[in-house]
């Protein structure tokens, strides 16, 4: 990889590359990008569905068990449902797409750097 000429604006398509890995593993570890590639679009938007994710499983998780029975019946069905939607945001970033997750994806709490 060769280093960036400074004072030169990167591409869309050089941002993808340079912080493939660092988009990929948001959806594991959300603040990844935010240490590791702050100037990145395209890793800060994995970064915010990666959060995103992770704040509606901690949603399940708390009201489902709350909920007597039926709640903990249906707690592994949606710790599966976010397992899926964390899958599928890896694949996303891997291929170096930017589109948001189903359901939650939609929602910014982290910006993207402009």
């Amino acid at each position: 990889m060769k280093p960036m000429e400074p004072g030169r604006p990167i591409s869309e398509k050089e941002d993808i590359e340079r912080n493939k890995t660092s988009a990929v593993l948001a959806y594991i570890l959300f603040f990844l990008p935010v240490l590791t590639a702050k100037d990145s679009r395209f890793a800060m938007y994995h970064a915010n569905q990666g959060l995103l994710l992770l704040l509606t499983a901690m949603a399940f998780n708390i009201i489902l068990g709350l909920i007597p029975v039926i709640g903990w019946l249906l707690m592994p069905i949606a710790n599966l449902a976010v397992l899926a939607l964390a899958v599928l945001g890896m694949v996303k970033a891997a291929r170096g797409e930017r589109r948001p997750l189903p359901v939650v994806g939609s929602f910014t709490l982290i910006p993207s750097p402009e």
